[in-house]
């Protein structure tokens, strides 16, 4: 079946794009490989360390990097970021995180869009973390967002689909491609998230702070590609009331 993820042209097999702020650097090798991630996400920080172990050193070949504005608190200190990521020869991917709250960690979506909008026409291809809200995600796609990134719950929370009839909205009526990004706690949950139309999933934390990382990696992978299938299957038919025999009620045995 050819079912690519395209972002901005871009051709990938893997729906699954792996976050790896969270990871010791020698399980992030193992937990790409049990994944097949075709994408990965990470902090400028962690590539540009001076004496400390580089990030870079530890990601495959062939696989596409996402820088991300990570500890960016408005656009201006986004778009920096986002040039130093370039500058460091990590291409024109950027993902964009602007959060001034430092309680929930909740994107400024505002401070997002101003943001998109001057480094899509410096050419990143620019795929935005925020807030799922329709009117917001129009704006990030007039201002030439590759993707939208709602976020499932908070960061880290692992609570998952928190957002799900919001993010229902955005997949129904944003025509770009709706990537589930943070808060996804288990691969059932990656599943249902696929199952409503997203393109993709993004997942860090229930990853790296799992027992068995790359059997956890390849669970997701699992979850998210039958996600998809359901999905591209269309899934049956509810009744809300009463049952339905699955087989005829006719033709009973008869002494």
């Amino acid at each position: 079946m050819d079912d690519k993820l395209i972002i901005a042209g871009r051709e990938f097999d893997s729906r699954f794009i792996l976050g790896s702020g969270k990871y010791s650097l020698d399980l992030i090798e193992s937990a790409i490989k049990y994944a097949d991630a075709q994408m990965i996400t990470l902090a400028l920080r962690r590539a540009v360390g001076g004496d400390v172990e580089n990030i870079l050193d530890h990601i495959p070949k062939g696989v596409t990097l996402l820088p991300n504005t990570s500890g960016a608190r408005n656009a201006e200190e986004a778009v920096r970021i986002a040039r130093l990521s370039r500058e460091c020869g990590c291409g024109d991917f950027i993902k964009i995180e602007v959060i001034r709250d430092s309680k929930y960690l909740l994107p400024d979506n505002q401070e997002t869009i101003k943001a998109t909008e001057i480094l899509a026409k410096e050419g990143f291809i620019v795929m935005p973390y925020m807030y799922p809200d329709l009117n917001v995600a129009r704006d990030l796609k007039e201002a030439g967002a590759a993707c939208i990134m709602p976020l499932g719950s908070p960061i880290g929370s692992n609570k998952g689909l928190a957002t799900k009839d919001f993010i229902q909205i955005l997949v129904d009526e944003i025509d770009l491609p709706i990537i589930v990004d943070a808060g996804i706690g288990k691969p059932s949950q990656a599943c249902e998230a696929m199952e409503m139309g997203a393109a993709a999933i993004m997942a860090n934390t229930a990853i790296a702070t799992s027992e068995d990382i790359p059997m956890m990696a390849e669970a997701f992978k699992d979850a998210i590609n039958a996600g998809r299938k359901a999905y591209l299957a269309k899934l049956g038919r509810v009744i809300d009331k009463g049952g339905v025999a699955s087989s005829p009620l006719t033709g009973f045995l008869e002494d």
